[in-house]
């Protein structure tokens, strides 16, 4: 399955890295990961120091006058003019590898999710960018991971990875934004994971929508690319349409969850309640873990929020730790789809993570990580992510089986995913 997906990421590489890629071996020009997060606050004015952090903000208000008062007013761009390619020279700079290194020696999936947050959100202000203005008006932050795919189960820590991206498609207010990873391997840089990202713009204090710089296509190939984000954009539509928070499940899932209800029951008794769990299989309540995260000031973004890469390292982390709980064995993540950031996270929150095993099928774990903070004054909860992780266990592991109904409805939620997972695949 694994070399399967390489093949097909070989044979789509990103336009723009084969035509502005600037060669193989890791150049001393390409930036790094440093320089990105450098470089996106010296473009918000953000400060190093959170002591400032009021005041900094306070100086992007006068900004609101940079704004553009229609999308026609402002340039269009292409695809280009956004194209970065970032360097994380995990084997020429050993000094780094620390931050990036597991317990198995390979890099930490999380980490790697922290810098294609950072770097989407750069590509975007490239593309906004406005030449006689350094700092920007925008306030751009990621609204929804779309989706990961990787084609490799092991990244090594001791080889250097490119990351190259651009944004591929523009609504009025909002960017698709494309990243590729790639690792050195034998003087050549070989495929390693896609992600679609989707940002906003929104205004200097980060409260209504802004407008962006349109898009234009310049090549039949570029057309494709940006066709395929308008279709993005609607199968979001049609996947929030058909949630099974607004629906009812079609008749083919109600049959699935009937069937798993009947063959829970207990044949000795003639009642609804009576259940049994079937031979290799786990109920669902007892497949799930939680964490707690205090959020500190060292983990705010450039808008003083907590940084949204932050927020998906440890859901994964929760996630995997979920999977490898549940199949006794190492999990290995094989996609990410569909994470809605719903509402930022504020400093000094008490963030409250939970996962689940909600399907699971031959050795594919399917887990959903529900993230919320909790207002210690007010006692509420608050919904602010939802986390959708595909792993591949070592080892068949045994099937998750709901009871209740809300349960049931989490099943066939990760039944869907699990199999939009595996069509794009």
């Amino acid at each position: 399955m694994l070399s399967g997906r390489l093949y097909t990421m070989q044979k789509l590489p990103s336009l723009l890295a084969r035509t502005l890629v600037s060669g193989t071996n890791g150049s001393p020009l390409l930036p790094d990961m440093a320089e990105v997060r450098s470089r996106l606050r010296d473009i918000v004015g953000a400060s190093t120091n959170w002591r400032d952090h009021v005041q900094a903000m306070q100086e992007r208000k006068a900004l609101h006058t940079l704004l553009a008062k229609r999308q026609e007013d402002l340039p269009p761009r292409r695809m280009k003019d956004s194209y970065l390619e970032v360097l994380l020279p995990l084997g020429s700079q050993p000094e780094i590898r620390e931050k990036y290194l597991n317990v198995y020696n390979s890099v930490r999936f999380g980490r790697i999710l922290e810098d294609l947050d950072s770097l989407g959100v750069l590509i975007c202000y490239t593309h906004t960018k406005q030449e006689m203005q350094p700092r920007s008006p925008l306030s751009i932050v990621t609204a929804l991971v779309d989706k990961i795919n990787l084609c490799k189960k092991v990244i090594y820590p001791d080889c250097d990875i490119k990351f190259t991206g651009n944004v591929s498609w523009v609504g009025k207010t909002s960017m698709e934004v494309k990243m590729h990873m790639l690792q050195l391997h034998n003087g050549d840089y070989s495929p390693v994971l896609d992600a679609t990202f989707v940002m906003v713009a929104r205004d200097p204090e980060n409260k209504r929508p802004a407008f962006v710089n349109p898009l234009v296509p310049e090549s039949p190939e570029e057309e494709k690319i940006f066709k395929q984000g308008e279709l993005n954009k609607l199968k979001r539509i049609d996947f929030s349409t058909a949630s099974l928070l607004k629906m009812a499940p079609t008749a083919e899932e109600r049959n699935v969850i009937h069937d798993i209800f009947l063959n829970t029951l207990d044949t000795k008794t003639v009642s609804f309640r009576s259940r049994i769990l079937p031979p290799n299989s786990v109920w669902m309540e007892d497949a799930k873990l939680k964490g707690l995260q205090i959020c500190h000031p060292q983990e705010r973004n450039i808008f003083n929020r907590i940084f949204g890469g932050f927020l998906m390292r440890k859901a994964f982390e929760l996630g995997w730790a979920t999977a490898c709980s549940y199949g006794c064995s190492r999990p290995f993540i094989v996609s990410v789809d569909d994470i809605m950031f719903q509402r930022p996270v504020e400093v000094g929150s008490l963030l409250l993570l939970s996962g689940q095993v909600c399907y699971t099928e031959k050795n594919y774990i399917q887990v959903r990580v529900h993230s919320e903070v909790y207002d210690a004054n007010t006692r509420e909860h608050h919904t602010t992510n939802i986390f959708h992780f595909t792993f591949i266990s070592e080892n068949e592991v045994p099937r998750v089986v709901p009871k209740t109904y809300g349960e049931s409805m989490l099943y066939l939620d990760g039944k869907r995913h699990f199999a939009a997972v595996m069509k794009e695949i």
